[in-house]
């Protein structure tokens, strides 16, 4: 077994001078950046467009793009914009600048627009490739900009119940063309991403969440696919349940997935979800895996997640299913939280890498965390992930048990501090993969937290600095990387 390594770093954390990482030279950069430091992995957030909280986990579609992530510069070379109108759009912005994103980039993407040729051979194969979600996707938006990014409940009683369709794609036509653009222009800069990244060796980790948006295309072009009332409302809600971290729970507010219709027609939305998945990513991680298994439900008025209850879930006759359609598919089972003895067990059965996180580890000294407890390599062994403080962050909260019992485990080397130490530990574990936060290498603190659950300021915002990539972080990187002949 080669063990392998690699670096999580969102693209809206790029470097760029629009607001926003994006699909263009720092993301190539950053693959060279990658190749030159052993790594084997590039895990990516959603890169699904976000909404109200800028949240890639609450997204409007499950299948479409970012459009925030299209580089501009990329248009410019393409003569789709002029240099000069792109470069009034530029700003210096330390952290991503969701409002300016959505200020201007449609903005800029209409311009391009003006000179695209829809007659274009490879955008006319994109649209008859992608037509089982696309088409539903643009005029679900063309709406929902004409009707100022309301949500789709509040639509008037044809468009909302997608009555008489054909005159709604009439009377939308034009903008239903511009967001087909938009999705093409997404898809084809990606491709181009990953495509160089395949070829330097990079595997793309990707990330979906288990759940999608109430304002959603998908809610919206199947209700049948969702416990939803005789008004298109939600019945129940997902979350999970008051913890050590919070004692309301999450109260996530996505619909729940009607699972008894969906094995009627042997779940051809999830199949179709990770076939155009398997496009993007190399990999993907399954956000929130337990749910399968169990999932937690809330009553849609409630305001909390205190009063909820658990349901069993689809189990095995989903991936079932998903290994006749995509035998080749490869998977990460996000199994963090309260862990039961079936979820383990649904996890053994279908042979998936679950996650350690060594943050996880410090509380008991029976946790299956700890370095010395993680006996099977069939797992991806990380520091912390995007929802964890920085390592070096997570270091200054440590209460003194915490502390004794990680002294017992990671005994730094002369000239290591503790992150150091923690992530040379991370790599000596049996783990065939390890995932390190770009901002643990940097020796961040809060200033490079990614998200913060329960929190709605300052999230999914943190970026690179763009001169982030020096020799002395090269070097760094490769002596941890080569520990335990990790590549």
């Amino acid at each position: 077994m080669e063990k392998k390594a690699g670096i999580l770093l969102p693209i809206f954390s790029l470097p760029s001078r629009y607001g926003i990482g994006s699909l263009g030279k720092s993301a190539f950069d950053f693959v060279d950046f990658l190749q030159s430091t052993n790594q084997s992995y590039w895990q990516v957030l959603p890169l699904n467009p976000t909404i109200y909280g800028d949240s890639p986990y609450q997204s409007p579609s499950a299948f479409a793009g970012n459009h925030y992530f299209i580089d501009i510069d990329t248009l410019v070379e393409d003569g789709l914009l002029s240099k000069e109108f792109a470069e009034e759009f530029q700003i210096n912005s330390a952290r991503v600048d969701y409002g300016y994103c959505f200020e201007s980039r449609l903005t800029l993407l209409k311009k391009a627009f003006e000179l695209f040729d829809v007659k274009d051979w490879g955008y006319i194969a994109f649209k008859q490739d992608n037509d089982f979600w696309l088409d539903d996707y643009a005029l679900f938006m063309s709406i929902k900009e004409h009707r100022d990014n309301s949500s789709w409940s509040t639509w008037a009683k044809k468009e909302k119940r997608r009555l008489n369709l054909g005159k709604l794609q009439k009377k939308y036509a034009d903008k239903i063309e511009f967001w087909k653009f938009v999705q093409y222009q997404f898809f084809k800069q990606y491709a181009r991403v990953k495509t160089y990244a395949n070829s330097k060796g990079i595997e793309i980790i990707g990330d979906m969440p288990i759940y999608v948006a109430l304002d959603s295309v998908d809610v919206w072009s199947k209700p049948q696919n969702y416990l939803l009332d005789k008004h298109l409302e939600p019945t129940v809600v997902a979350g999970v349940p008051p913890d050590a971290f919070s004692a309301d729970g999450q109260l996530w507010g996505n619909p729940i997935y009607n699972w008894k219709r969906m094995k009627k027609d042997k779940f051809e939305w999830w199949i179709d979800r990770l076939r155009v998945a398997y496009t993007l990513y190399d990999i993907i991680r399954i956000d929130h895996f337990r749910g399968f298994e169990a999932y937690y439900v809330v009553d849609s008025q409630s305001q909390t997640a205190r009063d909820g209850e658990w349901k069993k879930g689809v189990g095995y006759k989903l991936f079932q299913e998903l290994n006749k359609s995509l035998p080749d598919a490869k998977i990460i089972a996000e199994d963090l939280g309260v862990i039961t003895p079936k979820v383990r067990r649904l996890l053994k059965k279908t042979g998936y890498p679950g996650m350690k996180v060594l943050q996880f580890a410090f509380g008991d000294p029976k946790s299956v965390y700890l370095p010395k407890n993680i006996k099977s390599s069939n797992c991806v062994v990380y520091t912390g992930t995007h929802d964890n403080m920085t390592t070096p962050q997570w270091f200054d909260n440590l209460t003194e048990y915490e502390r004794e019992l990680y002294k017992k485990s990671c005994k730094p080397k002369k000239g290591e501090d503790d992150t150091h130490c923690l992530i040379r530990v991370a790599m000596s574990t049996k783990a065939e993969r390890v995932i390190i936060p770009m901002g643990d290498y940097l020796g961040l603190k809060s200033e490079g937290r990614i998200n913060a659950p329960s929190t709605t300021e300052d999230n999914w915002s943190w970026r690179l600095d763009e001169n982030y990539d020096t020799p002395q972080l090269r070097e760094y990187i490769i002596s941890l990387t080569k520990y335990r002949s990790r590549k």
